[in-house]
């Protein structure tokens, strides 16, 4: 089932933040994709669909420039990305080749892939800046992919930054870093996690009038109380 416009609308006002509280609240600790950092500052908060791609360890006979050119390469893998979807790479936190460049990343860019989220790196940095496609991953690198990894699949699970990731899992990514929603949770996350960001929002209204933390967050039943009332006005 698609990710639908108005669950989207939703969580681009609800921070990452917010929505591991939440999740955590659910029985979900493992939720935030380590290593994943906004390759620039003020990257918007992004909501989509994750399209998987898997690396395993380098083997010479397979990671080599030739590979690029195989039916199971990343190449093929950004033509089967649909429009407004996140790219959620395992590249198993190698920091020493960068999976995508700039002619990868503009390609991405021209299908509508919303964005790139990596537990690796990318290389030709300055290129992929200028295509404008945000990228959140673990730092930069010269060598290309097949100096460390091996490309072997897309669309099935995966262990990015430590955490399970199967296609079609929600992903909301923004200055905290990625964070995913099991599909199957969607809708009682989404209902969840507006609640708690109106709640968050009052609270930080009433720190701002000088209200004292104690009773206030978390809210003690009177100011519950206050919080409903609020919302009512």
């Amino acid at each position: 089932m698609p990710l639908d416009h108005a669950s989207k609308e939703i969580l681009a006002q609800v921070s990452t933040a917010t929505l591991t509280t939440v999740l955590l609240k659910k029985g979900l600790r493992n939720v935030w994709l380590r290593g994943t950092r906004a390759l620039q500052p003020d990257q918007p908060r992004l909501v989509g669909p994750a399209f998987t791609l898997r690396f395993v360890p380098a083997r010479e006979d397979l990671a080599t420039p030739e590979s690029w050119s195989s039916p199971i390469s990343t190449r093929a893998a950004i033509e089967a990305m649909p429009e407004g979807c996140i790219a959620v790479v395992d590249a198993m936190g190698v920091t020493d080749a960068g999976i995508f460049g700039d002619i990868l990343c503009a390609r991405m860019k021209k299908r509508g892939v919303a964005g790139l989220v990596s537990d690796g790196v990318v290389r030709d940095v300055a290129g992929v800046l200028q295509t404008q496609l945000p990228v959140w991953c673990n730092g930069v690198a010269a060598p290309p992919s097949v100096a460390g990894l091996t490309f072997v699949a897309w669309q099935q699970p995966i262990a990015c930054g430590g955490v399970a990731v199967f296609p079609d899992d929600v992903i909301v990514v923004d200055a905290d870093g990625a964070v995913v929603i099991p599909h199957a949770l969607l809708d009682e996350i989404v209902d969840i996690a507006a609640e708690q960001e109106r709640l968050e929002n009052w609270i930080m209204s009433e720190v701002e009038a000088g209200v004292p933390l104690p009773g206030l967050y978390p809210p003690n039943a009177e100011n519950k109380a206050r919080y409903e009332a609020a919302k009512r006005r």
